[in-house]
């Protein structure tokens, strides 16, 4: 009878094996709570900018105009999201991924914070919207960095055959943190009058987003560095300036990694904010309904966004990727017809075959990503692609699609513009190769392709 060969030492130098599952959902959940505070924290505002901002920070204004620059300021924190990526992804592939996680949690939190506490333009005049803006600038700074490498304690932590599952499970802190946020402003507003809500109430879920960033920061300080980080730490590999190395072998991959992402951010953005003031103020739904619409599709996101980043592992990320993008266009004139029935039961139907068609490109997309990238400069490659999509899809779509309706009347230009972003978004990732197989602690190379970083 033959012996059972012993499995392979672990070197000094080399790569631990992986986590048990124990310590694999200890890592998933920390992660998970961190990127729910962070999506919370951006996702109040987004709210904040569709329901109240226009009012209290640009009086004065055309409400068509009050809105663009509300969203504006919500645009804002995407210019700074790519700084932050940068930044973060500097000392991220330089000092390890959780020291950046703690950080940039503190960041966005204390920013959150004083966004609550902030004088509106009747106190201060012109000097509330400009810190307003500031203290939005400082958001996108912390959110710019935070991402990236809660996916990466995740992605290169997580057994092979499961880094599509793990990775999905950091990205359902979009639909978490803006459920939550949304819950906390249909409390308010249902609580409150209208004036009550315009003068302090919008300040509540704000205030209280301290509350779970105490929760995120004191389970983050019990995790552990990656295993791909602790190899590149082991054999001196450690890029002196990662954003020049990635650059110099990975720019094609930020750039088509970044479009291939495009169209996830303009979707959710459409669902949560430019859908929200759409609702609003040309269907003339309440806010409390356009809140529970978002509420509803933000649940199933929950279930849904974990679902396809499994099935992503088992066929791949560019067929799931690909299904949803191409769902996403398909649905985009859809959508608008549904709602323009000012049916309560088709409004519901179409935000939530939206949001199925959403979770099926953005589950599996951080992993894919992710996996563009060698190990020595992937926090900040995964960053700036993904900091990328926002700042050509997300920043973009409220404004656009607010000036769109205003100049036509019409939601099929909203349509367009969303049939646009996906068809941008197939056509990146049709060019970007199949990145599931390779190791993921490979450290001079991505495991999508071989070569140097």
């Amino acid at each position: 009878m033959t012996s059972p060969v012993p499995p392979s030492p672990v070197l000094p130098g080399t790569v631990r094996e992986r986590l048990d599952q124990k310590k694999m959902n200890k890592i998933a959940f920390a992660s998970v709570i961190g990127t729910t505070v962070e999506w919370y924290d951006l996702f109040v505002f987004g709210t904040a900018s569709a329901l109240v901002f226009n009012k209290i920070f640009f009086p004065g204004f055309d409400p068509i105009v009050g809105t663009m620059l509300a969203f504006g300021t919500f645009a804002s924190a995407y210019v700074a999201r790519m700084v932050g990526a940068i930044v973060f992804g500097h000392f991220g592939d330089r000092l390890g991924r959780k020291s950046m996680l703690l950080v940039s949690l503190l960041t966005m939190g204390a920013a959150t914070f004083a966004i609550g506490l902030l004088p509106d333009y009747g106190a201060i005049g012109i000097m509330a919207p400009l810190l307003l803006l500031l203290l939005r600038v400082i958001q996108g700074l912390a959110l710019g960095g935070e991402w990236g490498g809660a996916v990466l304690m995740t992605v290169e932590h997580a057994p092979t055959a499961r880094r599509g599952f793990f990775g999905s499970l950091v990205q359902v802190g979009v639909p978490a943190g803006t459920l939550i946020a949304n819950v906390a402003f249909l409390l308010v507003a249902s609580s409150v009058s209208e004036d009550a809500l315009h003068s302090w109430g919008w300040r509540v879920p704000f205030l209280a987003s301290v509350l779970l960033v105490a929760v995120g920061i004191y389970i983050r300080l019990n995790i552990e560095e990656t295993p791909s980080f602790q190899a590149v730490k082991a054999r001196g590999a450690k890029a002196k300036i990662p954003f020049a190395a990635l650059m110099a072998k990975y720019w094609k991959q930020v750039v088509l990694g970044g479009v291939a992402t495009l169209s996830t951010g303009s979707t959710f953005t459409l669902l949560v904010a430019s859908g929200v003031s759409y609702g609003k103020k040309t269907l003339g739904h309440s806010e409390t309904l356009m809140l529970w619409v978002v509420l509803a599709a933000c649940a199933l996101g929950l279930v849904l966004i974990p679902f396809f980043g499994r099935l992503s592992d088992k066929y791949g990320r560019k067929p799931i990727i690909y299904a949803g993008v191409a769902a996403e266009a398909l649905l985009a004139f859809p959508m608008f017809w549904l709602m323009d029935t000012k049916s309560v039961a088709l409004l519901f139907v179409a935000y939530l075959a939206m949001m199925t068609a959403f979770c099926a490109n953005y589950g599996p997309i951080a992993t894919f990503l992710a996996e563009l990238f060698g190990s020595k400069v992937r926090y900040s490659g995964l960053s700036v692609a993904y900091m990328l999509s926002g700042l050509l899809g997300s920043a973009a779509t409220p404004f656009i699609t607010t000036w769109l309706l205003g100049l036509t009347g019409q939601s099929s230009s909203i349509a367009w513009y969303i049939l646009a972003a996906a068809g941008l978004s197939l056509i990146a990732l049709f060019i970007l190769g199949e990145t599931r197989y390779g190791n993921i602690d490979a450290v001079d190379e991505a495991p999508a392709a071989r070569q140097e970083a």
